[in-house]
């Protein structure tokens, strides 16, 4: 078996074998000396504080790529003013090797305008602040909705929420300040009901109840009929209704007043304005009194005491049989009739007896 294993073609198997192992390696060697250009390094030029422009062009004649890496905006230096170089400069590098620039970037990262339309104004700028957003101007704008936030402003066009400005930025804020008082109501009779609603929504006003004549909602009926009326003062929001239709006012003029005994009252202006004086205001304003009608009080009926009948100074004499009565005792009893009887009645004034007939026997 040894000798098989010294046999000439056995040795002969074998040394071709290590030396193509051995050139394999060589060329291996070779290639990656010819890849990686083995021995051939560039310094690494410093291009730190320049524009990145400028660097871009260097690092291109020095045959190295280059990849930009933009930091946060550092207001102290320029715009694209390359801050920091890795490998740093100087170092030797093989020809080809990425290098590494971090740049100043043109301005602020942008970010996102919050939604805060018709939000009140302390949280809209509360939320403005907590995402970088400066607050410049508050413009003060008649509405009906007062301190609320209606439009952002940047430099000076109006934005909407979600447009990416950057950060930082200096905004304005239109904000309402209520609805004004006393403002003409706008004449839209002889308008659409698309054109009114134009001409109201200006006016600060509301479109209120909309009748169309035929029951349709027709957007091209012609109002005839408007309340309140053209030219009277309201304050701002208020509603206005409005009364359409496609016929001619002419056809429509029982129903105009119709719509006028409703809506249009009718002031009495023939009465004389009331005059009212001045009271100084040292002076405490006197009044008249008013006169107060005395309230009847009822009577009491008092009974009137009957008068007392004299009685005959003579004994009547009679058909029935009564015993005779002296003159002495007559007279005694006469004159005890013009006494009056004690009662608690008061007192009547004496009345003269009424004469009697007397028939003496």
């Amino acid at each position: 078996m040894l000798k098989s294993l010294f046999n000439w073609k056995v040795l002969v198997n074998l040394l071709v074998a290590i030396v193509v192992f051995v050139g394999l390696v060589w060329l291996t060697f070779r290639w990656l000396e010819y890849h990686t250009n083995h021995g051939q390094e560039v310094p690494v030029p410093n291009v730190v504080n320049k524009s990145v422009h400028d660097a871009v062009k260097i690092l291109d004649d020095a045959g190295l790529e280059y990849d930009v890496d933009s930091a946060n905006y550092d207001p102290k230096y320029r715009p694209f003013q390359v801050l920091q170089v890795y490998p740093s400069p100087g170092s030797r590098v093989k020809d080809g090797r990425t290098i590494r620039l971090r740049v100043n970037p043109r301005t602020w990262a942008q970010i996102a305008i919050p939604d805060v339309i018709n939000k009140y104004s302390g949280l809209g700028f509360q939320r403005l602040d907590q995402v970088g957003l400066k607050v410049g101007d508050t413009i003060y704008e008649p509405s009906i909705q007062k301190d609320a936030i209606l439009r952002i402003l940047f430099k000076g066009n109006s934005v909407k929420p979600g447009t990416r400005i950057p950060r930082f930025s200096v905004i304005d804020v239109v904000v309402g300040s209520g609805p004004m008082r006393n403002i003409s109501i706008p004449n839209v009779v002889g308008l659409s009901v698309k054109e009114a609603r134009i001409v109201i929504a200006k006016s600060m006003f509301e479109v209120g109840l909309v009748d169309h004549e035929d029951g349709s909602k027709d957007e091209s009926d012609i109002i005839y009929y408007q309340d309140p009326a053209a030219g009277d003062v309201r304050d701002q929001g208020m509603q206005i209704d409005l009364w359409a239709s496609k016929k001619t006012p002419a056809e429509l003029r029982a129903k105009i007043d119709q719509l006028n005994s409703l809506y249009r009252m009718k002031v009495d202006t023939s009465l004389p304005p009331v005059h009212y004086d001045e009271v100084p205001a040292h002076q405490e304003p006197s009044y008249d009194p008013v006169p107060v009608a005395p309230i009847p009080v009822p009577k009491k009926e008092v009974p009137k005491p009957e008068p007392v009948k004299p009685e005959a100074t003579k004994p009547a004499t009679t058909t029935e049989n009564k015993p005779k009565t002296p003159a002495s005792s007559t007279a005694a009893n006469t004159g005890n009739s013009h006494k009056p009887a004690a009662s608690t009645t008061p007192q009547q004034p004496a009345q003269k007896p009424k004469a009697k007939k007397v028939v003496v026997e």
